[in-house]
């Protein structure tokens, strides 16, 4: 009687034994799946990360940021560029605010019920900027120069601009 109660526990040990080795083998191969799906993606998001980085890197060439030149004119005739650009910038936008048809420095009227603004501003280095300009339906691009005074105001001179056609 003895024997068979141990035969019984042996039994039932090893049925328990092959129960939790049949259960971590299924968890352990959920999780190195799991892993490994996991390793994919970060490989795929490092690969995107970095063409991100370099997209960046392109798209910062041509702005004033990116162009330690620029920034250097500025600096040497005494311009605080941290003061300046946001300067530059809300001197076009305030051009939007206006009277009439005619836009101060966009050459179109609006084709439109809406009066065209300056919706996007670049600036490219210590001369230029490239500004978008809009009327909801109708919209074109400016090619500016500007002139930043020693007494601060900023001085803007439509060079070129383009409408694009409607479809």
């Amino acid at each position: 009687m003895k024997s068979r109660i141990f035969m019984y526990l042996f039994i039932f040990s090893v049925l328990l034994i092959i129960f939790q080795y049949a259960n971590s083998k299924g968890i352990i191969d959920k999780y190195e799946k799991d892993i490994n799906t996991f390793k994919t993606k970060i490989t795929d998001l490092e690969d995107e990360r970095i063409k991100l980085n370099d997209r960046v890197f392109d798209l910062s060439f041509f702005t004033i940021d990116g162009n330690e030149e620029a920034v250097d004119y500025f600096e040497n005739q005494g311009i605080n560029t941290e003061e300046l650009l946001p300067k530059i910038k809300d001197g076009l936008l305030e051009m939007n605010v206006y009277k009439g048809v005619d836009h101060p420095i966009v050459p179109y009227a609006s084709m439109t019920e809406s009066k065209i603004i300056i919706d996007q501003i670049r600036i490219l280095n210590h001369k230029w900027i490239l500004a978008n300009f809009t009327d909801g339906k109708h919209w074109g691009e400016l090619f500016i120069n500007y002139e930043a005074t020693d007494k601060g105001e900023v001085i803007y001179k439509l060079d070129d601009y383009f409408l694009y056609p409607v479809n």
